[in-house]
């Protein structure tokens, strides 16, 4: 009981000593710049897309930071950057964080470029302060993120060999890009992990919505990250001639899937919660204007952290979708497409201490859902797992109009480091006296 209370009071110590240690914001912004360097046309557009070589010049440079700041470094086969640094006990699991530095075509600066100047300001902030965790840590450069989260794909095991065929971006496929930035293909399997490898795995990123910034809020801690069901929905009339056809005389495939669209806006518009449901894509067959359109092809997705609730929301859907088919004399099929995603739960125990953090520094935070995927949740295959959102000006995100303060990012990166600390030596505690 005694040895119990000693490492209760020393923890606490420890904490308040490590609760003065902050981020450097100067170095932080200055590295946004640095990066954003690496990609840019003739115009000064952001072109970072994975493989290419401004992809490749950037993993350079970020590679070289990683290792003057102490790490050991290397490529995995599936073209992941992996720093390790030392615990004090290396029979412990690795406490990981890190996101990525790839960007979509003509992207902004701080989409995943944030989250991984922010891993690596956490392990310079620790190597200044001579603070030694008792875990090892790891900081992880995820290849592709844009493309499908290729790398975490890997690492999780979740990247089979016929995706390798896929094109990317930069116009190689995913097994002609991992070649070129260091990996090996043929060793895919050898990069998978497995659950319980990491004793948990932390991101941050820019929120891509404008929740915080609307609210004036520091930072969201994540519950979650939602589950995403398709469907395609093809839409039968009659086409006939547009203009010897009486409108009372019609079976018009567009005016019913118009009607569909509204319809599927008011249902998900119905539910409480953050829910949301798109119709992204529609066509028109016949694409003629003397044309009455006799077929239609749409599509449907929805979102949420339930998945109970996307399929109520879809049931509701189709029994408007068959009102619609009577009043239009139309026939509404939906078919899902199957390739949906289910949700991806925070870590309790990861949410509150970055509540605690976030408290402990005087940051204001929300909790809230992330309605995009992020390499996180493949990580949560692998072990706890936890998400920290910064406002994003305006909402804006893959765009060069993105942008988050300098201030801004030094909450979050504060709140990142002091999560990694509270993991740290909570998860000490828990061995210690279990």
């Amino acid at each position: 009981m005694k040895s119990i209370l000693l490492t209760s009071i020393l923890f606490l110590f420890a904490f308040s000593v490590f609760a003065q240690v902050k981020v450097n914001e100067k170095r932080i912004e200055q590295r946004i710049f640095e990066l954003a360097e690496f990609g840019k046309n003739e115009k000064g557009e952001g072109q970072r897309v994975a493989y290419s070589q401004g992809d490749i010049s950037g993993r350079a440079y970020f590679m070289d930071r990683m290792r003057k700041a102490g790490l050991e470094v290397h490529i995995d086969f599936a073209g992941n950057i992996i720093g390790k640094r030392a615990g004090k006990d290396p029979s412990k699991k690795p406490i990981a964080f890190g996101s990525h530095i790839d960007m979509v075509p003509n992207g902004g600066n701080y989409d995943g470029a944030y989250g991984s100047i922010t891993a690596l300001e956490i392990i310079e902030v620790l190597n200044e302060n001579n603070i030694i965790t008792e875990h090892p840590l790891e900081l992880i450069i995820f290849q592709n993120e844009e493309g499908g989260l290729v790398g975490s794909r890997a690492l999780s095991g979740n990247l089979n060999r016929e995706a390798l065929s896929q094109k990317s971006a930069s116009g190689l496929t995913l097994e002609e890009g991992i070649k070129a930035i260091g990996g090996n293909p043929d060793r895919l399997e050898e990069v998978a992990r497995k659950k319980g490898d990491l004793a948990a795995f932390i991101e941050i990123h820019i929120e891509q919505s404008k929740v915080l910034e609307s609210r004036g809020i520091d930072v969201a801690i994540v519950e979650g990250i939602v589950g995403i069901e398709d469907w395609d929905i093809t839409v039968t009339g009659m086409a006939n001639h547009a203009g010897s056809t009486p409108m009372n005389d019609r079976q018009d495939a567009l005016i019913a899937a118009s009607k569909l669209v509204l319809a599927v806006n008011e249902v998900v518009n119905s539910y409480e919660g953050a829910q949301v449901g798109s119709v992204g894509k529609i066509s028109v067959p016949s694409g003629a204007p003397n044309i009455i359109p006799g077929k239609v092809e749409m599509s449907l997705q929805m979102r949420d952290l339930s998945s109970e609730k996307i399929m109520k929301m879809f049931t509701d859907i189709e029994k408007r979708a068959e009102q619609i088919g009577r009043e239009t004399n139309t026939k509404i099929q939906f078919e899902n497409l199957n390739l949906g995603t289910t949700p991806t739960f925070a870590s309790q125990e990861i949410r509150n201490k970055m509540a605690q953090a976030a408290k402990s520094l005087g940051i204001t935070y929300i909790n809230m859902q992330s309605g995009a995927g992020h390499d996180v949740q493949e990580m949560a295959k692998l072990g706890p797992i936890g998400l920290v959102f910064i406002p994003s000006k305006d909402g804006i995100s893959h765009n060069p109009e993105e942008y988050s303060s300098p201030a801004e990012m030094a909450n979050g990166a504060n709140v990142m480091l002091q999560t990694v600390l509270l993991l740290d030596k909570d998860l000490i505690l828990k061995i210690d006296n279990y």
